[in-house]
């Protein structure tokens, strides 16, 4: 594994190592202004590269970059958005950045001031869903006939879970219930009001038999769902419930195992005119393994697991104390205010 060294900035701290060295094209037209073309005088000057990751062109200028950002335990804590963490991405949209919130969270589960709070578009339901603007790029569900033997698995485990689809989130009115008596049991008043407003958000329904679900979360059962999602077969995969206040026995995500959130950026990132390079992204849990390799840049926060740390190229603080301003403001997207 490549040899990492750590320099603190601030409250963030870089983590950097060698990379294979992918070749920049600094033009703004080509083929005139591409780096291959110039003469070995100004290939001379344009030696003095960007920084890889604050990503100055050979001029001086900020380049342009696309921001994907996890919601749960990145942006938010406990689905609240601190009001410095707003500000920041306000500021970096204002230098012309682009942010894409991007969630193993279906649409439906975002809140809705979050929807309505000017974020540029959301990469949901770790990936299954992308929107840009009032565009949707990607909307990826399970098939007719998977979905039905998920159901019918799930059932016959006596598991309690929740099909997210972007327009809605449905279950069953024993699964609401519990996770209603999980809030009202719970010490912490953010855990208990995170809990609400995702209650408040499901549609309850007993006969689920015609919901072809993007994602299914299963948060409480005898049997643990990495065995189901074998049941299934290989067009699935599990990962741990991204939501940790609902990590009961036998929990987690079932997910279609071609889709990932790195394949939810990509199609947003295409349609935006940027490439890989200009990335950067934000995140904790392990479904944001795929998105920060993805990434051009890698922001892992604080307590992460192990091998989002190993690939980060910053560390930060978590939403309670507003890391990803520090983050933002060592990456060069806005300035500290």
């Amino acid at each position: 594994m490549p040899t990492r060294t750590t320099t603190r900035t601030g409250g963030a701290r870089f983590r950097s190592q060698k990379r294979t060295t992918r070749r920049r094209r600094w033009c703004a037209a080509p083929p005139r202004g591409c780096l291959s073309r110039q003469s070995p005088s100004r290939v001379a000057n344009l030696k003095r590269k960007s920084n890889p990751v604050t990503r100055r062109t050979p001029r001086g200028e900020i380049a342009r970059r696309v921001i994907f950002l996890d919601f749960d335990g990145t942006y938010a804590h406990h689905g609240v958005v601190p009001r410095a963490h707003a500000e920041a991405v306000a500021a970096a949209q204002s230098r012309g950045h682009v942010v894409v919130l991007c969630t193993g969270r279906p649409m439906s589960l975002i809140p809705e001031d979050v929807i309505a709070s000017g974020l540029d578009g959301f990469v949901a339901t770790a990936g299954a869903y992308v929107e840009l603007g009032s565009e949707t790029l990607l909307d990826v569900r399970f098939s007719d006939q998977l979905a039905t033997q998920a159901i019918e698995l799930l059932d016959a485990s006596g598991a309690l879970y929740i099909l997210e689809t972007p327009s809605a989130t449905f279950t069953r009115r024993a699964a609401a219930d519990a996770m209603t008596q999980a809030a009202q049991q719970s010490s912490d008043p953010a855990v208990a009001q995170g809990l609400r407003s995702l209650v408040d958000a499901f549609t309850v329904q007993e006969d689920l038999s015609m919901i072809r679900p993007s994602k299914i979360m299963s948060f409480e059962g005898p049997v643990p769902v990495q065995e189901i999602a074998t049941l299934l077969g290989p067009e699935v995969a599990t990962v741990p419930s991204s939501l940790r206040d609902l990590g009961q026995g036998g929990g987690g995500e079932i997910f279609l195992a071609s889709v990932n959130k790195a394949t939810g950026m990509a199609p947003a990132i295409a349609h935006l005119g940027l490439t890989r390079e200009d990335v950067v992204a934000c995140g904790d849990g392990p479904n944001d393994l795929e998105m920060l390799e993805f990434a051009g840049t890698s922001v892992a926060i604080e307590g992460s697991a192990p091998e989002l740390l190993a690939i980060s190229d910053l560390v930060v603080a978590g939403p309670e104390d507003a890391g990803l301003v520090e983050a933002f403001v060592a990456l060069g997207l806005i300035e500290r205010s």
